[in-house]
């Protein structure tokens, strides 16, 4: 099935005024960070926090109005879903959605508050499907994929064409990969737009499923990612025809690389991004010698994380950069042995955030106590200096 620019030029018209226009804007921050000139497009800010809008609301549009009356059914771990979701309710037409066991609450409860049934079964993508195609073949529903569909790859399209006309002397564009359905969209603009930008995927290393297809191998794919909406074991044959011949190359990115692109999302550019979203900054991260001194256009696909697990990342990166450690600390159990610790920590400037006192450990004195000191330091060689005036004051560091 073939999508062509004047395809996605239609799309852009046809869902003018339904979508937000998200923003792209140059990123001075990232850029001093990563040694390109970084333009960042916040598809997060759409009103349902994802790119997967334009390509719910396009297919939507194309539905007969006896397909409108029957309604639709999808799997999707949550943007589509949402997607599909609002703007099914603003249409008038009836949504079920399939999510696997798992989802992030924010996204299943953010589905149901925009009118869909939400049906939670199979374990994973793969088993969600199967689902809703028994739900669709049982009711006459209308299955509408996340991504292996024409008219969703269409959609996506529109937001190569407004991030070029936003940022037009981009050199290249990452898109992170799942389905396949915005990097193919986007590939289609772009090169149309510009055909000397080059345009590279993102994948979670557990998902490779893109980059396994274009080696020609079976991917082995599983596994729990912070990037699960791009968790897509096997990715669309139609969007993977459409973009491989586009697509420059395919990064697999660790789980480690979204955490930082994340946290870093939130502490620079002061924006929410999950993980897959951030798949863009975990490429430069984790590879920056290869676009350095690039005008870099990276789509910030979407901003649905679970606050708990925001939390969880961004204290996780505390603890790569040192500024919250644990000191473990042997010494006698007697009246005032912590208050003298905490003494010599506050001198320095640390924060303590936790103590845990262990007197059972067989490889602790009987008369003694293991304490585990949480701090929080300003950065690394405030952590060593903190380190050096336990030591200093006589206390054996067992681990810090």
């Amino acid at each position: 099935m073939t999508v062509v620019f004047a395809d996605i030029q239609a799309a852009q018209a046809r869902i003018a005024g339904q979508v937000d226009r998200t923003p792209a804007r140059h990123s001075r921050r990232l850029s001093q960070l990563t040694g390109a000139e970084v333009w960042v497009k916040y598809d997060n800010l759409h009103f349902t926090g994802s790119f997967k809008e334009r390509g719910a609301l396009n297919r939507l549009l194309s539905l007969t109005p006896e397909e409108r009356r029957r309604g639709v059914v999808a799997a999707s771990a949550g943007n589509h879903a949402q997607a599909l979701a609002y703007h099914g309710g603003r249409l008038g037409i009836p949504v079920t959605i399939v999510m696997p066991e798992g989802t992030p609450f924010t996204k299943v409860d953010g589905t149901r508050g925009h009118g869909a049934t939400v049906v939670i079964e199979g374990l994973d993508f793969t088993g969600s499907t199967a689902e809703a195609h028994r739900l669709r073949d049982q009711e006459g529903y209308v299955f509408i994929s996340a991504f292996d569909d024409a008219g969703i790859v269409t959609g996506q399209g529109v937001c190569a064409i407004e991030f070029l006309e936003d940022a037009p002397d981009l050199d290249v564009l990452i898109v992170p990969i799942g389905g396949g359905g915005l990097i193919a969209g986007c590939a289609i603009a772009a090169k149309a737009m510009k055909p000397d930008i080059r345009v590279f995927g993102v994948e979670a290393e557990m998902y490779p499923s893109f980059s396994a297809r274009r080696r020609g191998e079976t991917p082995r794919c599983g596994g729990a990612t912070i990037a699960e909406g791009i968790a897509i074991k096997a990715v669309g044959d139609i969007p993977f025809a459409l973009a491989d011949p586009l697509v420059e190359d395919v990064i697999v990115c660790a789980e480690e690389d979204f955490e930082k692109a994340v946290a870093l999302f939130a502490t620079t550019e002061k924006t929410v991004a999950e993980g897959a979203g951030a798949g863009g900054l975990a490429v430069l991260l984790a590879q920056p010698d290869r676009f350095k001194g690039l005008k870099v256009g990276l789509v910030l696909c979407g901003g649905n994380i679970d606050a708990r697990m925001l939390a969880v990342v961004l204290n996780r990166e505390m603890v790569r950069e040192r500024r919250l450690i644990v000191y473990r600390i042997l010494s006698d159990d007697r009246p005032g042995t912590l208050s003298a610790m905490a003494a010599v920590i506050g001198d320095v400037g640390g924060n303590i955030i936790d103590v845990v006192h262990n007197r059972l450990a067989l490889d602790v004195p009987a008369k003694g106590a293991e304490f585990d000191i949480m701090v929080e330091t300003r950065d690394s060689a405030h952590a060593d200096e903190i380190g050096q005036a336990l030591k200093d004051k006589g206390y054996a560091l067992r681990m810090g």
